[in-house]
């Protein structure tokens, strides 16, 4: 089982991502192109981070699976917003 702070913390990076790839987000459609490599590093930052909700829900209980999984389905909500709209 996963512990509580592993999972808070991973939670914690979740928020801590998509905040961050929310704000390169908002910053590409004010500058258009001249924001690539911090958008290019959001994206990256959301793929790894769901990487790690992968990992660990492998050893999480249900109730941390279920917490983790909507949690992997804002990220790649996000992620595909981000990766379908032009920049």
């Amino acid at each position: 089982m996963a512990t509580r702070d592993s999972m808070e913390n991973l939670l914690q990076q979740c928020e801590d991502t998509i905040r961050y790839a929310q704000d390169q987000f908002k910053e590409s459609s004010l500058q258009e192109n001249y924001n690539n490599d911090d958008y290019t590093k959001a994206l990256q930052e959301l793929e790894e981070t769901y990487l790690n909700i992968t990992k660990m829900a492998q050893s999480a209980n249900s109730q941390q699976r279920d917490q983790l999984h909507r949690m992997r389905l804002q990220l790649q909500q996000f992620q595909n917003t981000m990766i379908l709209e032009e920049h």
